[in-house]
Order: structure tokens, then sequence, then C-alpha cells
């Protein structure tokens, strides 16, 4: 099976030298509704929390929505401070917009496992946390308020915030974002949102210790967890 957190992105080949030193008021809109609907996502994910433990499954309206709150918030991670890797305003929505740059997807489980949903979130993602703090400056996650994981949202730090105030510079004196730059944070980016998802409860396979860079995300081929296994077995 392929792992179930897809994260793609474009490059903008035509991204302007300077818009990117006023992106941080440009997104001001987008701050203002994503706080709210991350508190709904905190909501929503309990409550996620509890069908999973009772029902084994997660309520597909909630995992369409969370989904949804990760899609609009990596958009928006794209447009600005997670990547400036396009030029193009993010649009309001939940929902994938096919022609717009930045893409997330997760595919919707049919079982989880009940056990796994006591740990995962907190014991077996404590090693990513650690990584990804070091990528995005302490900002793992976000069960602690409405924002945590969305370094963008709040200032990037750690190596993405970094290596994005250099790609910037570069654009700045060339016109052209560095492609190996690029790939780096895109990757970095990836891995984040993976971990998001595992996080998030959405699935039960493992996050991959893979740095896996540009915007194209690999056909990443990852074992069947647990959960699946046993669904299989009953078929």
């Amino acid at each position: 099976m392929t792992y179930p957190v897809h994260v793609d992105a474009a490059v903008d080949p035509r991204s302007s030298r300077w818009l990117w030193l006023v992106k941080w008021v440009l997104v001001i809109p987008h701050y203002v509704v994503l706080v709210p609907l991350w508190l709904g996502f905190m909501v929503s994910s309990v409550v996620a929390y509890f069908a999973i433990l009772i029902t084994g499954r997660y309520p597909r309206a909630i995992f369409d929505y969370n989904v949804g709150v990760l899609r609009w918030s990596w958009r928006v991670t794209y447009y600005a401070y997670g990547a400036l890797g396009t030029d193009r305003y993010p649009p309001f929505t939940l929902k994938d917009v096919e022609d717009y740059p930045a893409h997330l997807s997760v595919d919707y489980p049919a079982h989880l496992s009940r056990g796994l949903a006591l740990v995962k979130w907190w014991l077996l993602a404590i090693p990513h946390y650690i990584i990804v703090s070091v990528f995005v400056g302490g900002a793992v996650w976000g069960f602690n308020r409405s924002d945590s994981w969305q370094w963008s949202l709040g200032g990037s730090g750690g190596l993405v915030g970094i290596l994005v105030i250099v790609a910037a510079v570069i654009l700045a004196i060339t016109g052209a974002y560095p492609r190996p730059l690029y790939d780096i944070i895109l990757g970095m980016n990836r891995w984040a949102l993976r971990v998001a998802g595992y996080a998030a409860l959405m699935t039960d396979v493992y996050s991959p210790f893979r740095l896996d860079l540009g915007g194209s995300d690999p056909v990443l081929v990852v074992p069947p967890s647990s959960a699946e296994r046993a669904d299989d077995a009953h078929e």
C-alpha cells in the first residue's frame, strides 16, 4: 500500500521578487478564519478519538473536515513563509482546488486500531516530534493550541524558516527561486504534514523517517497497519 498522507506542490516559475515582503499582511484574512477552524479541529479530533475507541472507525464527516483544515493550512503555509512557493493567493475553502499549486489529501481508513489510538498521538510520535521541532523551530503539532503546528501562521522557525529566508533573498537578487532549497523545504513540510496526519489519528501507518524532496509526493510503499491486516483477514 502507498502512504496515506499525500502532499504535493508545484513551484511558481513567475514568483515576484518582492511580494514576499508583504505576504505576512496579505494572509491575515486567512489567519482570522483558520483560528476558529483549528479550534473546531481540536474539538472534532476529541470526538473522533472516542469514536475510534468505541467503533474502530473515524467518523467520515469529521475526517473530511479535519483533512480540509490541514489542506487549507498547507496552502497558506505554501503561499506564505513556510515555503514561499507561489504568489497565487490561497482560496478560502476546505476542499481541494485542482488548479492551485499546493495539494494535500489523506486516504480514508476503513478501520483504525483502538489500542493505537491511545498512544500513537503522543508516545509513538515522540521521535517524529523531535525531528519536526528541528525543522520548524519547536512548533510541533497542535493539541496544545489551535495553530501550534502551523509554523508559517505564527512565524517560521527552525531550518524551514532559515532556508525560506535564504530563498527569499536569492529570489530578490536573481528573480528565481533556487530549486535545491525548494526541494529541501518541501521535503521538511511533507515530513511534518505526514506526522500531523498520524498524530491526528487519521492513519495507523507509522510516518516514515524519510525526507522525500521536491514538490511531487513519491509513491511510497509501506506495509499495512495491524488494523488493515485484521480487516483483510476478516474478508
